[in-house]
Parts: C-alpha cells; sequence; structure tokens
C-alpha cells in the first residue's frame, strides 16, 4: 500500500466531484476561447490567446493529476472499534488546556482550516497509531506543543 494513496470516502468524492468540473465545464469553456482568441488574427500579439492556451495548460495538468491520485487511490473505512488514531478518524485532543478536535485524512484531502490534518503532517504523525490517553509532542514554528488524546471516534 506504500505507493498507494490513502484517501477516505468523502475524500474520494471530492477528488471525482472536482475533476469532473473540470473535464465538463471548464475544459469546454477555455477551448471554446482558445478557439475565439485564434480566429482574432495574429497570434503572436493576441494576448486571449496566450491566456487561453496558459489557462487550457494548466487544468489538462490538474486533469492529468487529478485521474492519476484517482487511479492510485485506496479508499480507508476508519475502524472505530479500534480504539487507535488512523486515516478517517476525528480525534478529540487537548493541549495548553484548549480542547482541539482535528478528522485525520489522506494528504490529498488535508484542510488545516477546515481541522482536516494529512496523516502525513507532522501533528498527523506524532497521532498516527497512538490511542485514547496517550500523549505525543510536536515541533512547531513556535516550539514543542504537547497533546494529550481524549477520544477517537
Amino acid at each position: 500500500m506504500s505507493n498507494k494513496i490513502q484517501v477516505t470516502k468523502e475524500g474520494i468524492g471530492e477528488l471525482k466531484k472536482e475533476l469532473k468540473e473540470l473535464s465538463e465545464v471548464k475544459r469546454p469553456k477555455v477551448v471554446d476561447r482558445l478557439a475565439y482568441a485564434r480566429s482574432q488574427g495574429d497570434l503572436s500579439e493576441n494576448s486571449d490567446y496566450h491566456n487561453a492556451r496558459d489557462d487550457l495548460e494548466f487544468l489538462e495538468g490538474r486533469i492529468s493529476e487529478l485521474e492519476n491520485v484517482i487511479k492510485n487511490s485506496v479508499v480507508v473505512k476508519n475502524n472505530k472499534k479500534s480504539g487507535i488514531v488512523s486515516v478517517g478518524a476525528i480525534v478529540e485532543v487537548k493541549a495548553n488546556g484548549t480542547q482541539y478536535t482535528f478528522n485525520i485524512v489522506g494528504e490529498w484531502e488535508a484542510d488545516p482550516a477546515k481541522k482536516k490534518i494529512s496523516h502525513t503532517s507532522p501533528l498527523g504523525q506524532a497521532l498516527f497509531g497512538k490511542k485514547v490517553g496517550d500523549k505525543v509532542e510536536v515541533e512547531a514554528p513556535a516550539g514543542k506543543l504537547h497533546y494529550e488524546i481524549l477520544k477517537i471516534g
């Protein structure tokens, strides 16, 4: 499983949704924009043409990247009964007297603003495989942070 990309069921759904949006909605619009810009004549000084071409190249790269990730993904199912932090687990921790809840996800799903942290992030790695009551230490720019695992769901 080392060359497979771990994702949750929700994560693979989001990746497929983004791929569909890019392939079926955005790509045709950019292709039309490119065709229109190409029809305007001299391409050497046509900024619309160059911008559309750059946009299409970026989109094609992202589509290819998403197709590769989806093809190499394995959907992991959180075994809540195991009591061990794994991909898909929702973990409640306490640090410096404050409680936090994190969702441990695959690296392609990570969104720290939504408290979704990758199992490969420093905190994710520290928590991975631990159980309720365990304490972990994570090196952060502000110094070492100490977390205690309160609940795993």
